[in-house]
Parts: structure tokens; C-alpha cells; sequence
């Protein structure tokens, strides 16, 4: 696994208190399989919880200052494509953020390195890492040519479909029928629940996804489906 002088590195960003850092890339299942190696360490599920206020206060204010001819409504609109799941995963890919938390055997297996909530909730607790570690403007400067490149992004090409409303329309077009997502597993508690949905058309399944909520792990499915569908097609 990469080091965390190696991730510092890469981010551009040195920590005064490097377990803040450390924190942020623990996942819950290493803290339940390896208590020893997590002493005086933060809960990672703590610095989520934080990051997440952190990044909702940033990107608002952000854009209440570039979009300044901007009603609630729109401003709302583009703030929840700013801190979505899915874009917060895509942010955290841009780092190869993965590949540096810290998981159980059974998580690692599983693949939960690459899920879009692990990463997700990975990047917010970063964000709370390096606000703790060195104040709101810093964390201010690390997020925003995020934003800028998502931004960009928008202004070119429109809010994009999310990936349900995008399957419904390619199923549909080519099949005259509407998918279907019915879960498959739920584990967990409260508020950490996890649900395992799958999309079908008529019987065939077209892609399972795993996520904190019903809609995240369906919406989870939906993508995975699209980049199946594009795989079949670019193999034909």
C-alpha cells in the first residue's frame, strides 16, 4: 500500500498532525479488525460526519459568490451535483484515494476499495482532516479546482442525468421496457446501513449496486449496468 508521506506528496499537502490523516483513511471494518493499530487514532466515522457540513458550507458559499444572478432553486440544484456521492467518488478517483484506506480482509475481498461510498465517505472525512489539521482555507484551496473542473463540466454540457434516469432511457429506447431494482441484501444498523439493490430488465440482470441507501445503491446499479452496456457495445 502507498505511504502517507506518498499521498501528502501527491496532494500537495504536508499535515502538522499526521493522524488526522492517518484517521480519515481508516475504514470502520480495520478499526473492528485491528483495535491495536488504531490507538489514539479519530473515528473516521466522526471526520465524515464533519467533512461533510464542511463541503456543504464550501460549495455553498462558493457558488452564492459565482452565481450571482442564481435563484435558491438553482443554486440547490448545483449544489447537490457538487457533493453527490457519485461526484464525490469521482474526486476521490482523481487521487487514487482508494488505494490508500485502510480495510479489512473481508472488505479488501470484497472489493469495497473501489465503491463509490466508501470513496465518497473517504473524501469528506479527508476534507474534515485537513480542516482540523489546517483551517477552513486550506480546505478551502484543496476542494476548489475540484469544483472548478466540475463546474466547467456543467456549463458545458448541462447537469447530467443521474445514471437511473439515463438506463430507464436507453432500456426503454431499445427494448420498450422500463428496469426494475429489487434489493437483494441489507446489513447493518442505523445509521450505518447498507443495501445491495440489483437492476433487471424483464429477467436479466443488468448490474448490482451497493450503497448507504436504497437510492445510492440503486443509482450504484444503474452505472454499473451503463458500463456493461457500453462494454458490449464497443466489443461489438
Amino acid at each position: 500500500m502507498p505511504t502517507l508521506v506518498t499521498l501528502q506528496q501527491h496532494l500537495g499537502l504536508f499535515f502538522k498532525n499526521p493522524q488526522l490523516l492517518q484517521s480519515a483513511l481508516v475504514h470502520r471494518s480495520f478499526w473492528h479488525e485491528h483495535p491495536e493499530q488504531v490507538v489514539g487514532l479519530t473515528d473516521s466515522e466522526r471526520l465524515e460526519f464533519l467533512g461533510d457540513a464542511i463541503l456543504n458550507y464550501l460549495t455553498a458559499t462558493l457558488l452564492f459568490e459565482r452565481y450571482p444572478q442564481r435563484g435558491e432553486g438553482g443554486l440547490t440544484e448545483l449544489r447537490a451535483a457538487l457533493v453527490k456521492t457519485t461526484t464525490l467518488a469521482s474526486f476521490a478517483r482523481d487521487i487514487n484515494l482508494g488505494a490508500y484506506v485502510r480495510l479489512s480482509k473481508g472488505e479488501e475481498q470484497s472489493g469495497a476499495r473501489t465503491r463509490e461510498a466508501l470513496l465518497a465517505d473517504t473524501f469528506e472525512a479527508l476534507i474534515a482532516a485537513i480542516y482540523l489539521d489546517q483551517g477552513v482555507e486550506a480546505a478551502q484551496r484543496f476542494i476548489e479546482p475540484f469544483f472548478d473542473a466540475q463546474l466547467a463540466q456543467i456549463e458545458q454540457h448541462g447537469l447530467a442525468l443521474d445514471f437511473k434516469t439515463q438506463l430507464q432511457q436507453r432500456i426503454q429506447a431499445a427494448r420498450n421496457i422500463t428496469p426494475r431494482y429489487h434489493v437483494i441484501a441489507e446489513t447493518g444498523q442505523d445509521p450505518r446501513r447498507e443495501y445491495t439493490i440489483a437492476v433487471l430488465a424483464d429477467d436479466e440482470q443488468l448490474g448490482v449496486g451497493v450503497g448507504p441507501s436504497k437510492q445510492a445503491a440503486a443509482q450504484a446499479a444503474a452505472r454499473l449496468a451503463l458500463e456493461q452496456l457500453d462494454a458490449k457495445y464497443e466489443a461489438h
